[in-house]
């Protein structure tokens, strides 16, 4: 009776594995399908779906759901739109593109270049290059930030020394004008002095840092 119960419980065993690895076969077959017969972001399930059905290794997925096989779709395009802004990305890194560049001179320069080519609209073209500058200018704030924690003039004490002497506040200025981190964020010099304003009152709040701690002797 217990050899029985084992010998069930490993067919039932087996049978799950081969279930699992039938199903592995079926996604690695539909997902070599989408790689070769869909190679634009830009196409709905809808408009795919008629050609990858005449296609006959679309039969070997037919474990899969309705759903599956969309949602294994909607996974293929999001790796598609992603290479195609990887690429684009690209080219724009390639440019000499400031935080100021307009969207106008920037297309003159990639008009011709295959990564801008492959996208189907310039409306889309210019979404991503928005995109991409925003993403610089995070960047950038990132960088200012770094700068004003390296600065060995800004202590906990230069937010009240600049209400008291405003003078001070262009000191710091002076210094932090020799630096490219400080220049990238020229034409949202408002918001720059408001993220230095910020910093110098954070830092005020935290009050002095903490002593060395003192090296453990052997």
């Amino acid at each position: 009776m217990e050899v029985q119960k084992a010998l069930a419980s490993q067919m039932r065993y087996l049978d799950k594995e081969r279930e699992i690895h039938k199903r592995d076969e079926a996604i690695r077959h539909f997902n070599a399908l989408l790689a070769d017969l869909v190679r634009s972001a830009d196409v709905t399930w809808k408009e795919s779906k008629k050609a990858l059905k005449k296609d006959s290794r679309y039969d070997l997925a037919e474990m899969l759901s309705r759903e599956e096989k969309e949602n294994l779709f909607e996974e293929h395009i999001n790796l598609l739109s992603k290479k195609k802004r990887d690429k684009f990305r690209e080219m724009l890194d390639e440019q000499q593109i400031t935080l100021t560049s307009s969207w106008k001179e920037v297309k003159k320069l990639i008009r011709d270049d295959p990564r801008y080519l492959k996208y189907n609209s310039s409306e889309k073209c210019e979404r991503e290059f928005r995109d991409y500058l925003k993403d610089k200018t995070l960047l950038a704030k990132a960088s200012f930030r770094e700068l004003l924690s390296e600065t060995k003039l800004i202590t906990h004490k230069s937010f009240e020394m600049v209400k008291e002497n405003p003078n001070h506040l262009k000191e710091i200025e002076e210094i932090l004008k020799n630096d490219k981190r400080y220049l990238d964020l020229e034409h949202i010099h408002h918001e720059r002095s408001s993220m230095l304003n910020n910093y110098l009152e954070d830092l005020m709040k935290r009050g002095p840092p903490p002593p060395p701690t003192a090296t453990n002797r052997n």
